[in-house]
């Protein structure tokens, strides 16, 4: 038998049971679709982690009082028993790190922004050192940044972010206008690039002031992070991470062979640390997918088997005239194998629309993987031949005169 011929037998049976077919489906599309979604969103996630990192710079460390991940809660409080990083410690990497070519800090809070009648909740409050916006990749698509002087006078001026523009000064030029922060006045002078929505979340509501001027407001008692960015190269940013951290363990009074009592993380560790975490989930999440796949592949069988049993007498009449125990193997391994692979088409597709659904009802990035379309469907296609070997090797091994005289 030519396979084209397998092929064209093996969709005609399944046309003939619609509704048993589509029920066969169900679990090779759900595992192909829990993959596919997976793998698009943690491949979007970490493109857009390492878009971020890139276009701020691989280049830039961070110096603070805990790290940006934490696994557990009993960590999280033992970075707060830490002391907090101060002003004094960010001009003493200023003064001190000759290795760094630029250093800013920052701290940040949520509060109310009001103009005229208009007002926001929950906008972030950030405090600016004069090269923050551009050491967090924040473009100013109008006006100015920050500058030295204002963070020597602590002026009260800032910049907002373009939500604050849209849905408080309503698109009028908000160069000049003056807004109030928590109560404190404050003239804009700088509006930010539009950054959109990651994780269902306003990248944009925010309003950033001088860090001097923050601190008059909000007080010092919180922990500044203090940003630093090195020379290029790898061997720069060693050099420059190291006096930084020498530096801070010597104001912070770390004896030696003690750890650190702050935390300095570079961009890439960050990324890969991201990544990882990022793997670990998409690990567990395909391992539940898989799950899925073993029961459709079972459905898979059980059905094949039934196929078997309902065709025994076809069986009998093409070996009797003349089909080989090859011909039935592979019309009954084309079956299942084209099921299970118009399921992998279908958990394909159903992938990539839940993936783009949630990406554009929470904001999360998702970035479609060519490798994964192809891993999905030979997983598909695999798990059908796999579980079609045995029905189809019963089917294979009938006694023709046996098959002739079945009820069936």
């Amino acid at each position: 038998m030519e396979t084209k011929e397998a092929f064209r037998i093996a969709v005609q049976s399944l046309w003939a049971n619609k509704l048993r077919s589509v029920l066969t489906l169900l679990g090779v599309v759900i595992g192909v679709a829990s993959v596919i979604a997976v793998v698009t969103l943690i491949n979007g996630a970490n493109s857009y982690v390492a878009t971020k990192i890139n276009k701020q710079g691989a280049d830039v460390f961070t110096i603070s009082q805990q790290p940006a991940f934490t696994t557990s809660y009993k960590e999280y409080l033992k970075f707060q028993k830490r002391k907090v990083i101060g002003l004094d410690q960010y001009h003493a990497i200023q003064q001190g790190c000759t290795l760094c070519k630029e250093v800013g800090a920052l701290q940040s809070t949520t509060g109310k922004i009001v103009y005229g009648t208009q007002s926001s909740t929950d906008t972030q409050i950030r405090g600016y050192t004069a090269y923050m916006p551009e050491m967090q990749n924040l473009d100013i698509a109008e006006g100015r940044s920050l500058t030295q002087s204002d963070e020597e006078h602590a002026t009260r001026v800032c910049i907002v972010g373009s939500d604050i523009e849209e849905n408080l000064l309503k698109f009028a030029d908000p160069i000049g206008k003056e807004i109030r922060v928590d109560g404190v006045p404050c003239t804009i002078v700088g509006l930010g690039e539009k950054q959109g929505k990651t994780l269902g979340q306003s990248q944009d509501n925010w309003v950033a002031i001088p860090l001097t001027a923050y601190q008059k407001t909000y007080g010092t008692k919180k922990s500044v992070t203090i940003y630093a960015k090195a020379g290029s190269g790898a061997a720069a940013m060693q050099a420059a991470s190291d006096q930084g951290r020498v530096i801070m363990r010597q104001i912070r009074h770390d004896r030696p062979g003690e750890d650190d009592s702050f935390t300095l993380e570079t961009s890439s560790a960050l990324a890969g640390l991201f990544s990882t975490i990022s793997n670990y989930i998409g690990g567990v999440a395909v391992a539940i997918a898989a799950i899925s796949l073993v029961v459709g592949g079972v459905v898979i069988m059980n059905i094949m088997l039934v196929s078997v049993t309902e065709r025994t007498r076809e069986i009998g009449v093409r070996k009797a005239l003349g089909a080989r125990r090859n011909d039935v193997l592979l019309q009954f391994l084309m079956e299942s194998g084209t099921l299970s692979l118009i399921g992998g088409i279908f958990g394909v597709i159903g992938g990539v629309v839940v993936a783009k659904a949630v990406s554009i009802l929470l904001g999360f990035p998702a970035e479609i993987a060519l490798w994964s379309v192809f891993v999905g469907l030979f997983v598909a296609l695999s798990t059908g031949v796999f579980f079609g070997v045995y029905p189809a090797r019963k089917a294979a091994e009938l006694d023709p005169i046996v098959a002739l005289r079945s009820d069936f």
